[in-house]
């Protein structure tokens, strides 16, 4: 396929409010090819377009982070066909979710970066407490 048919991920990822207005179901990951990429980090980059380094990518396309919750939890639910099982803390679904340090709602968006995960449950078991 060439590259005017599949556009690359750094191109996609340029236009991330754009779907949302567009009502797109936009998703998050964690899975970064050129190394390590925390969670948190994914977060911070959505709202403030900012990498680690510093630098902005597609200033244009920030979103809340109530938006980029969603994308972590309700469309990343619906993306893998998983919506009647997880994606929201509704009573008879699979208790998969994270008990942060701080509300992310609450931090200024250049330090989401530190907010501690505490805990992180699977299945309604916790698999990872700090």
């Amino acid at each position: 396929m060439s590259g005017a048919a599949c556009p690359s991920v750094d191109s996609v990822s340029r236009f991330l409010r754009s779907f949302k207005v567009g009502d797109i179901p936009v998703t998050g990951a964690s899975d970064y090819i050129p190394g390590p990429f925390e969670p948190m980090m994914a977060f911070m980059s959505m709202v403030t377009r900012r990498g680690r380094d510093g630098k902005v990518w597609g200033a244009s396309q920030k979103i809340t982070i109530e938006q980029a919750i969603r994308c972590y939890t309700v469309n990343g639910a619906f993306a893998s066909f998983d919506e009647r099982e997880t994606g929201t803390i509704t009573a008879g679904k699979l208790a998969d979710l994270v008990v942060l340090g701080q509300d992310p709602t609450k931090v200024q968006p250049d330090t989401l970066i530190n907010v501690p995960v505490e805990k992180t449950m699977v299945g309604g078991k916790f698999v990872y407490e700090a």
